[in-house]
């Protein structure tokens, strides 16, 4: 005897034979729903009892019975429970925009946080307060939805495509971030009074809004909520793909609009209440998916909706607990919930990066643009008239400043015959014009033998999280001891290059070093010292706070010869380190066989070159502090002029940085004077274009 299998709908349940696993469905899903909703009532019980008050409990059991003390009730009512409910809400939103982005984009690696709307959305807010704007909540919560929906359509265009994949969404995401992240940090430079406390803000924070915000904003993230629910047969629709959920009667480009604006107001009110509270959106609903095997339920977006929102409810407040059991009732308050949620989302997006498809061309380096017919003709031609210009912007970058001098003026200093004035002025400038180059020169040599090395179009020190793990590695020294020595924070910076590098070529080594999944580790370890920076920040003293925040803006300021030496001896050394190895890096560019055929140890190669990447980005960021993308832009910009020989494109590569770190100096001390911008901040103003155009780029490549 046969049978015909009826065809079945998204959420449709078979009759007959399959109601006793329905039912075992059924109670699994019930079991799942009960063990995250006790999760989150221990958790709350435990977070309304942590506080310098002593209450516990019992206590707790009191108030709600009516039989509590006055005193204790005060303390909850005007001090705790807005704060429990602050993570109440920013949980359920952020869990459920994840949900719905993860859904809508087919990508387990979508989130508020690597689809930019936490950053449009904070850049937004940052704006308007920098312009003396006080908004009304309700005008706050609208300006961050702009700011979010803007950076989320923008980020969706540059991730689609034939191409399309998990980690190409990730690399504008990030990207996108990075450059709004530089937009802000130019604001708080800027307008320090304005901005007072958005740097805390600004990692996520729960105690902000206040009961009266909170309880304000809750009716629209539930109408949000609820219909995100109500439109979960949508959400299974698409999970079939486009042509499949077109047949079924869906308006798939309608459908899409509709759900990407409700994640996007969901995230906008959880930046209004709290900031932007890092990467939960990215771990509630992977979480929750893991659950699938034993609870198919989930498989119905109207079920993994509510799990996700719940599960981060339950991160969200344990996060704050843990943090707040760390460092104490007192010291907790003052830290943001946000940087224990970032440390938590990184971990995940590293070992997300060990499963997903890269969807990125091996060979893409190699089969990008390289050399103009004049530079392959030419090319030592080419590099001295860089040379020149090189020459040319550091005669700029010691006239031009909050005071112009005149050429006279450098050679009555460099004779000793200069006045007072111009000495003193000079004695401050020149040094600076010296880091800058060097340190464009290092970052940029480290960027082009990393891309030769790793045959990676993508890969830079900042990107790769290198530059952020020396940030970190340096800053913890500064606020940690007294009056640190320019050599201790060099030994720092070395040290963490050297943790965060082998960190990143470790996780990304898998069956051979992956290109794009190096990219994406380098993104999870870098937001992972992005934010135990931001918690020493946050943790130190005002002066120690405005000193290492400026640092990490790549700034020359107070820059001295002496904090030169190190990247000049770094230069010489990976000269002549590199030098005998050109013929290598040349071949190592093209694949992985091709060397080994022709007698090249690719191993030994490559641990040498990566040695003395590491060492060069040390060396440029202890020195001036975090510059991101000239190791990016610069080998790039040489290689499209120049070609592929590494005996030429390695110095050009160098001498573009250098120019290109100069121009940003002399640009953020020169146009806004006697204000000043750092470099690194103005040079990521300057990358972040360029490396969304490459990804545009590849993207219609591939």
């Amino acid at each position: 005897m046969t049978t015909t299998a009826t065809p079945t709908r998204p959420g449709d349940v078979l009759p007959g034979p399959s109601a006793a696993p329905s039912r075992r469905a059924g109670a699994a899903t019930t079991l799942a729903l009960l063990g995250l909703v006790g999760w989150l009532v221990t958790v709350a019980v435990v977070h309304l009892t942590q506080g310098t008050a002593d209450i516990g409990p019992a206590d707790l059991l009191g108030l709600l019975t009516g039989s509590g003390d006055q005193e204790a009730a005060a303390v909850v009512v005007a001090s705790r429970l807005p704060r429990l409910l602050a993570g109440l809400a920013v949980g359920l939103a952020l869990g459920a925009a994840g949900a719905v982005m993860q859904s809508v984009a087919r990508n387990p690696l979508a989130s508020p946080d690597t689809m930019a709307v936490n950053a449009g959305a904070h850049l937004a807010l940052t704006l308007f307060a920098a312009l003396g704007l006080t908004l009304p909540l309700f005008s706050s919560a609208a300006v961050a939805f702009a700011g979010g929906l803007v950076t989320a359509a923008v980020v969706l265009a540059l991730a689609a495509g034939r191409g399309s994949s998990a980690i190409r969404l990730v690399l504008a995401g990030s990207v996108v971030t990075l450059g709004l992240s530089a937009m802000t940090s130019v604001l708080l430079v800027l307008f320090p009074w304005q901005t007072q406390g958005l740097f805390a803000w600004g990692a996520g924070s729960l105690g902000q809004a206040g009961l009266d915000g909170v309880l304000r904003l809750l009716p629209v993230l539930v109408v949000a909520l609820v219909a995100v629910v109500v439109l979960g047969r949508w959400l299974d629709l698409l999970q079939l793909g486009e042509d499949a959920a077109s047949a079924l009667g869906l308006n798939v480009r309608l459908a899409q609009t509709v759900l990407v604006v409700l994640a996007v107001l969901l995230s906008a009110v959880s930046v209004t209440m709290a900031g932007p509270v890092g990467f939960v959106g990215l771990c509630a609903p992977v979480l929750v998916r893991l659950l699938r095997r034993w609870v198919p339920a989930i498989r119905r977006h109207r079920v993994l909706v509510v799990l996700s929102a719940l599960a981060g409810v339950a991160l969200v407040l344990t996060a704050d607990v843990v943090l707040r059991a760390l460092f104490g009732a007192l010291s907790g308050v003052s830290v943001p919930t946000g940087v224990v949620t970032t440390v938590i989302g990184a971990v995940f997006m590293v070992a997300l990066a060990q499963t997903v498809r890269t969807g990125m061309d091996a060979d893409s380096l190699v089969t990008m643009r390289a050399g103009t017919a004049f530079g392959r003709r030419a090319p030592w031609l080419l590099v001295g008239l860089v040379g020149l210009l090189l020459v040319t912007g550091v005669v700029g970058g010691a006239l031009l400043g909050d005071a112009t001098l005149l050429t006279g003026d450098v050679w009555n200093w460099l004779r000793g015959a200069a006045s007072v004035r111009v000495d003193i002025i000079l004695d401050a400038r020149v040094p600076r014009v010296l880091a800058a180059v060097l340190a464009g020169a290092t970052l940029a040599l480290a960027g082009a033998v990393v891309q030769g090395v790793t045959r990676n179009p993508l890969a830079d020190p900042g990107i790769l999280g290198v530059s952020g793990g020396a940030g970190a590695a340096a800053v913890a020294v500064i606020v940690v001891v007294p009056d640190p020595g320019f050599w201790l924070i060099l030994t720092a910076a070395l040290l963490g290059a050297l943790l965060v590098g082998a960190l990143v070529f470790g996780f990304s080594a898998r069956d051979g070093v992956d290109q794009a999944r190096m990219v994406l580790v380098g993104i999870g370890v870098g937001a992972g010292a992005s934010a135990v920076t931001t918690l020493m920040l946050v943790r130190t003293d005002p002066w120690n706070q405005a000193k290492a925040i400026t640092w990490l803006g790549g700034s020359t300021y107070g820059a001295t010869f002496g904090q030169s030496v190190p990247m000049l001896v770094a230069l010489v050394l990976a000269a002549v380190a590199l030098a005998g190895t050109r013929r290598d890096l040349d071949l190592l560019q093209l694949d992985d066989t091709t060397p080994r055929v022709l007698g090249v140890a690719t191993g030994r190669a490559r641990v040498l070159v990566l040695v003395a990447a590491l060492v060069l980005t040390a060396a440029a960021t202890a020195s001036i502090g975090v510059v991101a993308f000239v190791g990016l832009v610069a080998p790039h910009a040489a290689r499209m002029l120049i070609g592929r020989r590494h005996a030429v494109l390695l110095p050009l590569a160098a001498l573009l940085g250098g120019l290109l770190v100069l121009v940003a100096d002399t640009v953020g001390r020169t146009v806004i004077a006697p204000a000043q911008l750092p470099a690194g901040l103005t040079a990521a103003l300057i990358g972040c274009p360029y490396f969304l155009w490459l990804l545009w780029r590849m993207r219609v490549k591939t």
